[in-house]
């Protein structure tokens, strides 16, 4: 696999049956707008479905399985996501903030994120486990298991090449000053990149004030039968990463993406994957045909 840039920010620069149950599960089983962001089962090949509920995103994991977050970069320039689990940095294992260190992708890069980093050549597997033997929770961080979360970045833009002064001859003087009147009240390429990072700071407040709206009006979950799924930190595997910079456009993400985690069990007690099964058709003849009459009860 081609290494993948991961960046270090502040510190080291890394490189490295019914209807509703249709509308419930996306079918395009990825979620993002600068990014496609999938789940994969490893150990099963499966992308798994992703189901929207009261404004949030879900899969459905498999206790005991390896998995992967797939990230695919969907713009034409190069992007920054810092990735967690559970609430913690799957590269440096802090506390997970947006101003750590993350991916950096190419242009309509993909890569899977498969395991915690341990170093440049290592990962520790993520695979599905009960919260109580999550990295997270071994960790004493279990307030924020069951999620994963992606915060992307775009580059910020090179600054434009100094301009080509060009001598003009003595008799065109006056009509050159006015071509360069003409040229100075056109808006220069740096205020347009400014422009257009003030749009994309203003989107990100906006979008968490709707998340944190969808938040308070979800209601109190239903007894789940099963204990609620974590992250573990599984064995050590070979996923090599190299180093690079990446100056951010933004001190803010310019898109967040979250995805909760539940066993399918748990998701169905919830009423996020709704049930599809028939319920039973009694037979209103299931005897043997046996003339006589009828019986008195035990």
């Amino acid at each position: 696999m081609k290494p993948v840039p991961v960046a270090r920010f502040s510190r080291l620069a890394l490189t490295a049956a019914a209807a509703l149950a249709v509308l419930a599960a996306l079918p395009a089983h990825a979620v993002g707008r600068l990014t496609d962001v999938q789940v994969i089962d490893r150990d099963s090949g499966e992308t798994l479905s992703v189901y929207s509920h009261r404004g949030e995103y879900w899969v459905a994991g498999r206790p005991g399985a390896r998995y992967a977050v797939s990230v695919r970069n969907a713009t034409a320039g190069r992007v920054l996501g810092v990735v967690s689990v559970d609430g913690v940095n799957v590269i440096s294992g802090e506390t997970a903030a947006w101003q750590q260190t993350g991916y950096v992708l190419s242009p309509w890069q993909e890569h899977a994120i498969t395991g915690w980093r341990k170093s440049d050549a290592e990962v520790a597997a993520f695979h599905f486990t009960a919260s109580s033997a999550s990295y997270a929770e071994r960790t004493g961080r279990p307030a924020h298991v069951g999620v994963i979360g992606v915060a992307l970045f775009r580059e910020k833009p090179l600054p434009p090449p100094p301009p080509v002064v060009t001598p003009w001859p003595t008799q065109r003087e006056h009509s050159g000053a006015e071509s360069r009147l003409s040229s100075s009240s056109a808006p220069s390429p740096a205020a347009d990149a400014s422009a257009e990072q003030q749009a994309g700071n203003s989107e990100a407040p906006m979008r968490e004030r709707a998340e944190s709206l969808a938040s308070r009006r979800m209601a109190p979950a239903a007894p789940m039968p099963a204990p609620r799924l974590g992250t573990g930190h599984g064995a050590r595997e070979n996923a090599p990463i190299t180093h690079t910079t990446f100056e951010r456009r933004s001190e803010r993400p310019d898109e967040t993406i979250r995805i909760r985690y539940d066993s399918r069990e748990n998701l169905i007690a919830m009423g996020i994957i709704p049930t599809q099964a028939v319920p039973p058709r009694p037979n209103p003849f299931p005897g043997a045909v046996q003339p006589g009459y009828a019986p008195d009860p035990n």
